[in-house]
């Protein structure tokens, strides 16, 4: 704002912003200043009565005389900056100031206690700063003294006052429009302060500004209001608020718009006619085989956006099936993978890795003589293509949130959209709790949570519990949901849970060597039972899947 250079011509008096008794110095042209608190008054004479500076600032309850009604700055006049006429502001209380040139330099927006106003808004239009005058202790709501008690059909509640008296003239008064007082952070403390007002009208209309803070702030005020009284206002692309609408006369966009306000429903709620459209749209999700046929006829291969479970007693082939996995994941799709194993150095993880791409067990030194440096190089490319695979090559336990930020970041970062996290009952030891349940009911749904956010496939592998009885895991049992070691949570928040059963004890080195995949848990089909089997070929390494005659025809099935 420019100031005007002009003489003092009294000294000495009081300031309504810092309370000073004499720093206030009066110019000729009725302006002055404030040498305690550095501020300019445009017209001060406006702001005292009987020479008397009318201070709110330590003021707690309206005076009952209603000087401050009467004294507080400014003028009745349009706010030409926003487009808002006289004949609205005036309605709405808010004064103006103009600076030597005759152009608006100050809005005042007044707040009521009843019908008297014991505390004003500034808003400086050079800078857009605000400062405040008086109380807003016992106020209500910006334009709520205009409808009394009465309630009505339709209220508007807006972000700011101008927006406020913007819906006022889209809508040329028809209905109760008002503001928040204190911007959208304290959207629903000023709400709160006027429930009896706003629940008193049949249907409350939410036009906050369209940012972020705006739209979070209306969901927050809906969900302390009375169920299906909300909606919420989308703006047209391009506008940021109902003023911006006003100032470029979108009367018709801006009714569109409010009366196309959607009805508030809490997250996860919905009315399942509404979603026809994204049902018969949606995307479908394509299937990557499993590299054995059995487990496809049951489980229709593996997805993103799901998390599967692979489960299995001690020593019965857990590592060589996500081995394989993972070497089936990086060549048979153009993807993305990340592996998280917390048991063991990336050196052997890539070992593993090769040794399939080899078909032979390289990772031992009587197998490994038999490659040229090159021949490795060239395995080891073909394997492991350049950008594809990532690992957390950090070997045991570390801090919790640690892992999972990497996790969070080998998805996100990395852009891995499928991801092996070996074992769960590792991060169990990381947390260092005494009750495993709670341990594990807290990873199963950050890890679910992780999935449903990103869209990975992820496979977990988890650990059994021993169990009762004569024989257990190592003698091939069957496994059921309830060996499931720690918690209801794995299967619960899995996708699919697979498990493998070998009797390592068996006499018959046949038998010792075949393991037996088994469903137990499929959301995606329901189809359950024995899959497949799988024989380990000591001599390569590798596991194949054998007959069903093979697999069945065992005694223990």
């Amino acid at each position: 704002m420019i100031q005007e250079r002009t003489q003092f011509i009294k000294h000495k008096l009081p300031c309504p912003d810092c309370s000073s008794s004499d720093a206030v110095s009066l110019n000729e042209n009725g302006s002055a200043k404030c040498f305690s608190c550095n501020t300019f008054f445009p017209n001060y004479d406006g702001i005292i009565k009987g020479g008397t500076v009318v201070n709110m600032t330590n003021q707690s309850k309206p005076k009952s005389d209603n000087t401050f009604l009467t004294s507080y700055t400014g003028s009745y006049g349009a706010l030409t900056d926003r487009g808002i006429s006289e004949k609205t502001a005036t309605k709405y209380g808010v004064k103006i100031v103009k600076d030597r040139n005759n152009n608006v330099a100050q809005h005042v927006y007044p707040f009521f206690n009843g019908s008297e106003v014991v505390g004003t808004k500034t808003r400086y239009v050079d800078n857009k700063n605000f400062s405040c005058n008086g109380t807003f202790e016992g106020t209500g709501l910006f334009g709520e003294q205009l409808h009394g008690n009465t309630g009505g059909k339709y209220l508007t509640i807006t972000e700011g006052e101008c927006d406020a008296m913007a819906v006022d003239e889209l809508f040329q008064g028809k209905w109760a429009v008002v503001s928040v007082k204190r911007g959208a952070s304290s959207a629903v403390k000023d709400v709160r302060e006027s429930i009896e007002f706003v629940e008193s009208f049949d249907n409350v209309v939410l036009c906050f500004d369209n940012d972020k803070a705006g739209k979070e702030a209306a969901k927050a005020v809906a969900k302390i209001l009375k169920p299906n009284k909300t909606r919420i206002m989308s703006f047209p692309n391009g506008f940021k608020d109902a003023n911006e609408m006003l100032k470029q006369k979108k009367f018709t966009e801006f009714t569109q718009a409010w009366w196309n306000a959607k009805t508030y429903t809490p997250s996860g709620i919905m009315e399942l006619s509404s979603q026809k459209s994204e049902w018969l749209h949606r995307e479908v999700k394509d299937s990557v085989a499993y590299p054995w046929e059995g487990l496809n006829k049951k489980l229709y291969g593996m997805r993103k956006g799901e998390l599967v479970t692979l489960t299995g007693g001690t020593g019965l082939g857990k590592s060589s099936v996500t081995r394989e996995l993972e070497h089936w994941l990086i060549k048979n799709t153009e993807d993305n993978v990340g592996i998280v194993a917390l048991e063991e150095n990336w050196l052997r993880t890539a070992d593993g890795i090769l040794s399939i791409e080899a078909n032979d067990r390289i990772y031992l030194s009587e197998k490994r003589k038999n490659y040229s440096d090159e021949a490795l190089t060239d395995l080891f490319d073909k394997a492991i293509p350049s950008g594809r695979v990532f690992i957390h090559s950090h070997l045991g336990a570390t801090d919790i949130d640690d892992i999972f930020a990497k996790l969070r970041y080998i998805i996100v970062g990395c852009e891995c959209k499928w991801v092996i996290v070996d074992h769960l009952h590792m991060l169990v030891n990381v947390l260092s709790e005494g009750d495993e349940r709670r341990g594990i009911d807290m990873l199963m749904n950050r890890l679910r949570s992780l999935v449903e956010e990103t869209g990975v496939g992820m496979i977990l592998v988890s650990h059994l519990r021993r169990a009762a009885g004569d024989k257990g895991h190592e003698q091939g049992i069957e496994v059921s949901l309830s060996h499931l070691k720690g918690s209801a949570g794995i299967a619960q928040l899995s996708d699919c849970v697979i498990a493998l059963e070998r009797n390592q004890q068996a006499s018959n080195p046949e038998e010792a060597n075949l393991t037996k995949v088994r469903v137990l848990k499929s959301r995606y089909t329901g189809d359950t039972g024995l899959a497949c089997g799988l024989r380990y070929n000591s001599d390569t390494g590798r596991l194949f899947e054998v007959s069903e005659e093979e697999t069945f025809d065992d005694e223990q099935f």
